[in-house]
């Protein structure tokens, strides 16, 4: 029996365009009397969540933890990004045909058993890593405004906000980030400007990172902005069938890729014109005039319930898609909230300590999965010649092996070989090529993509293509 409902009108389900009102549903595709948005709202959609600390944070990381002078920081951020950025649009496009979230849509590549493998990584990842990550550069910004409230109660506004935002759904999470948008782009960009007056461009790099500091620089990049390519589908889904493919695409990808780009080079420019360089919203903040200071650590706060927002709903509906049965109209809802509890004590163990090495391993870690993930999904629909099947992916005797096998032994494979996160662990060639730096996302993307080439013919389900 299917567990998705086919794309026909459901007069029950009454959300439509309602912001104040709990989105009904789990993964199931969306009716077409539900449809609505236009695919430019997707820019300040995948903009806003990215305009806040932990964006300029990965910007920071060239300087001070990879022995990168600016120019080099630069050129690791554009190609990392840039890549990240791609392959995001392309997942956009998908949602509105389906109207399928993205881990949904997984099941094609990986079946429906097989992809517990990538949406149990990604519901925890998103849901509870992204979450904390954010809560914890949202907390430390709203404390350095307000000397007053204790870290913990700052971390508890900053949750309650995502929980609720998350727990209402779809149409709220836009809402937000559309009228966030403005606010954070004006004080960021301001911002931005001040502190490039005050950078120094050509100073050197604390230590010569070389191209192992560029290779795991580009990897932390692509990590960053490829975290939400898991997501994609969740925010386009709601589009109507026949939305042009290439607009969705393109606004999806220049949303990610501007943001990104330009606070991450803003980070960079941080770490040459600070004195003591740290991954600390103040860091940025105390370059800045006082007014501009304090509305800068405001919108860092506000950055990260725009981007936490996102990381809730989609870590849910993951979650959802392992195929767990909860009752369909609330079960994304509660997934939602619950996860937010859970996120908030992870979050509250990590307001204290080396944030700027947690920080460049969760990135790394982000890109080991996702990597090999991507080439599967890609090839299979390149395969699959572009063919949805809503209601096949539903059915529990939907197989395909061929797609955790690539995924799990590629992941395994490259992390084994060229994984780079000293002291906790240094896989085979840096341990003897200390210069070669993290490789560990390409090379997982080339092994899952040729085990899946080679696998697919075995395990095709040739009656459901």
């Amino acid at each position: 029996m299917s567990l998705i409902t086919p794309v026909v009108d459901d007069p029950n389900r009454d959300y439509g365009d309602k912001v104040a009102k709990v989105e009904p549903g789990g993964v199931e595709a969306i009716p077409l009397d539900e449809r609505h948005g236009k695919p430019h709202g997707l820019f300040w959609t995948w903009t806003s969540p990215n305009m806040e600390f932990a964006t300029i944070t990965v910007g920071l990381l060239g300087p001070i933890a990879f022995g990168m002078d600016f120019k080099q920081s630069v050129l690791a951020i554009v190609v990392g990004t840039l890549l990240g950025s791609v392959t995001h649009a392309v997942l956009s496009s998908w949602g509105p045909r389906s109207g399928l979230p993205q881990m949904v849509l997984s099941r094609r590549a990986f079946g429906f058993l097989g992809n517990i493998l990538p949406a149990g990584i990604n519901s925890v990842v998103a849901g509870i890593g992204w979450f904390a990550v954010n809560s914890v550069s949202g907390a430390l910004a709203l404390h350095a405004l307000a000397h007053s409230m204790p870290k913990s109660l700052c971390l508890v506004i900053i949750v309650v906000a995502q929980i609720v935002i998350a727990f209402l759904g779809h149409n709220l999470v836009h809402a937000f980030e559309r009228y966030a948008f403005p606010v954070l782009t004006a004080v960021f960009v301001v911002g931005g400007i001040v502190v490039f007056t005050k950078a120094h461009f050509s100073a050197p790099a604390s230590y010569h990172g070389g191209i192992g500091g560029f290779l795991i620089m580009t990897a932390a990049a692509f990590g960053y902005a490829c975290g939400w390519n898991p997501y994609a589908a969740d925010y386009t889904r709601y589009l109507q069938p026949d939305a042009p493919r290439k607009a969705v695409g393109l606004y999806a990808g220049a949303g990610v890729l501007v943001s990104c780009v330009f606070l991450e080079v803003v980070g960079a420019a941080v770490a040459t014109a600070a004195k003591n360089p740290a991954v600390d919203p103040s860091t940025f903040s105390n370059l800045l005039p006082t007014w501009l200071g304090k509305l800068a650590l405001l919108c860092i706060a506000i950055g990260a319930v725009a981007a936490n927002a996102l990381n809730i709903y989609s870590g849910a509906l993951s979650f959802v898609a392992l195929g767990i049965k909860l009752p369909t109209h609330i079960a994304r809802a509660v997934v939602a909230g619950v996860f937010g509890v859970i996120g908030f004590f992870v979050a509250l163990s990590g307001l204290h300590g080396n944030t700027a090495s947690k920080y460049e391993n969760f990135l790394l870690i982000i890109s080991y999965w996702i990597g090999p993930w991507l080439a599967v999904v890609f090839l299979e629909r390149i395969f699959r010649r572009g063919q949805d099947s809503p209601s096949w992916l539903g059915e529990r005797n939907n197989v395909n092996w061929a797609g955790p096998i690539a995924m799990g032994v590629a992941t395994a494979l490259s992390i084994w070989l060229f994984a780079n996160q000293p002291p906790k662990y240094v896989g085979y060639f840096p341990t003897h090529h200390p210069k070669l730096g993290d490789l560990t996302f390409e090379v997982g993307f080339v092994i899952s993509a040729i085990l899946y080439t080679v696998l697919f013919p075995i395990f095709k389900q040739k009656d459901k293509v």
